[in-house]
């Protein structure tokens, strides 16, 4: 295994962990002090149960393992990719994504739905409830897609030179 993966694997791992720690010091916060705590005029934390997908997608109990099973085939591709990859950015947005996937099926095995948290409005606008690992899959997702544009406007150039 490359060193890049080996970094790519602890990063996944490191979000993993602290995905887990905050979710477990939030369901303890936000037990003792109801469904919400109001941090700022437009941040809450709130317990939020999501069965489904992204935005509540897909919100009932049957999508759960199947949720699962796709979260895993994608981390087995992730891993694929990460193993061959050759360049840092890649390799850490791959762990930045891995790490939250699998933060998120561990909480489908654990409870059945993922714990989410954090809480973003402005009046009656809002973003819906989310956690540490959606930010790192978002943040990873974000990157990988920056890479690409990027890497495609190289190419040109490169196979300009190659001729």
């Amino acid at each position: 295994m490359t060193r890049l993966a080996r970094l790519g694997l602890g990063l996944a791992a490191l979000i993993l962990v602290a995905d887990q720690l905050t979710k477990a010091w939030m369901m303890g916060l936000l037990q003792g002090a109801g469904r919400a705590v109001e941090v700022t005029g437009f941040f809450k934390l709130v317990t939020v149960w999501n069965r489904g997908m992204s935005f509540g997608l897909f919100n009932d109990a049957q999508a759960s393992w199947a949720l699962i099973a796709l979260a895993l085939a994608i981390s087995g591709i992730l891993l694929w990719w990460l193993k061959g990859t050759t360049r840092a950015l890649p390799g850490l947005a791959i762990g930045l994504v891995l790490g939250g996937a699998l933060g998120n099926v561990v909480d489908r095995l654990r409870f059945g739905a993922v714990f989410d948290f954090l809480y973003f409005h402005i009046g009656e606008w809002y973003w819906p409830a989310f956690n540490l690992a959606d930010s790192a899959i978002t943040v990873g997702v974000a990157l990988l897609l920056l890479d690409g544009l990027s890497e495609s406007r190289e190419s040109p150039k490169n196979s300009a030179k190659a001729r």
